[in-house]
């Protein structure tokens, strides 16, 4: 399960002050920069090369999805080499799957390279190079699916997974502020090509509207930042009361007990217990079809059967229950 830490205090906008912030936080030792060569992970990885030295690893993610992926992975080794800092490299399979992103893909292959790194090395801290400038996207993006709570608090500034702390300590920094402070030390870094396809979402945000705000609205980083982590802070208050109701229903919960609840309060229990016990995350129809069957489901012979994320919920006797439907096999990575 992972675990989001909110904090309402705006980070420190510029890389310098950035550092210092998570050095204050004392970080456990040694470290792990998720390390692609573009501008945000190579100046996280010089900032932190120069505050832990001998405490930092490198680690990058050949996603295989590109003809310069190669010419990436040369760029890193040869920066790594020249800090004294060793690289560990992931080789997986991104190409997406049906019905799939091929962002979505990307970055889910891209966790669970970290987490297979993270586990093999006894690294205690993974850090990665998101800015403010991703907040905002990711922030936009979010309003444009009509998400809810989880969805506006967007990435968190700091979060543990599996014993192991994930940390974006550049989170406030705009994007930039961040090529700035490589250009004043010379430092190069990759342009990956696909940044400027505008065919991806992402990329027509950070084009064509990041611009627009900036003129309009110069503070726009720092005020989407905060708005953020305002939602994620309430999401954290609904997941400590969805823990006690459903601690109430039980595991799996009963159908008497759900009805108890008010439709809203119910609403957060159910998603709540398929996102941590199942790892599903149910769209609003599903949630509301599931609603509908729960409240009309008052005698034995009611069945309940509803697709939910990759799986149904399903009636067992006086309770409901989440089972997976069977899909194609995963695809191994590939690592070295």
């Amino acid at each position: 399960m992972s675990s989001r830490l909110p904090d309402l205090a705006d980070p420190p906008a510029d890389l310098d002050g950035a550092i210092d912030a998570f050095a204050a936080s004392a970080p456990g030792l040694p470290l792990a920069v998720a390390f692609s060569g573009g501008a945000d992970s190579t100046a996280l990885l010089l900032a932190c090369a120069a505050r832990w030295p001998g405490q930092v690893q490198a680690w990058h993610v050949h996603h295989g999805l590109q003809t310069v992926a190669d010419d990436f992975e040369r760029h890193c080794a040869q920066l790594c080499q020249r800090l004294g800092v060793p690289l560990s490299v992931a080789r997986i399979d991104a190409r997406a799957g049906p019905g799939q992103s091929p962002e979505d893909a990307a970055r889910r292959g891209r966790y669970q390279a970290l987490d297979r790194l993270a586990r093999q090395a006894g690294i205690a801290t993974v850090v990665l190079g998101q800015h403010a400038d991703d907040q905002v996207e990711t922030v936009v993006l979010a309003l444009t699916r009509g998400a809810g709570l989880p969805g506006l608090a967007a990435m968190p500034l700091h979060w543990q997974r599996q014993g192991v702390q994930f940390r974006r300590p550049l989170l406030g920094v705009p994007a930039p502020a961040i090529r700035t402070w490589l250009q004043v030390r010379g430092e190069r870094w990759i342009e990956d090509p696909s940044n400027d396809d505008v065919r991806y979402t992402r990329n027509r945000i950070r084009a064509r509207l990041l611009p627009v705000m900036e003129e309009n609205f110069p503070q726009f980083r720092a005020t989407f930042g905060r708005s953020a982590r305002h939602a994620a802070q309430a999401q954290e208050i609904l997941a400590e009361v969805a823990a006690q109701d459903l601690a109430a229903c039980g595991v799996p919960p009963r159908l008497a007990a759900l009805r108890m609840f008010s439709l809203p309060r119910r609403a957060n229990l159910l998603r709540h217990w398929l996102a941590v016990e199942h790892g599903q995350v149910p769209g609003s129809a599903q949630l509301a079809a599931l609603q509908a069957q729960i409240q009309a489901c008052t005698t034995r012979g009611h069945r309940i059967d509803i697709r939910v994320g990759q799986g149904r919920v399903r009636r067992r006797g006086e309770a409901i229950d989440w089972e997976a439907e069977p899909g194609p096999p995963e695809r191994p990575p590939v690592a070295r």
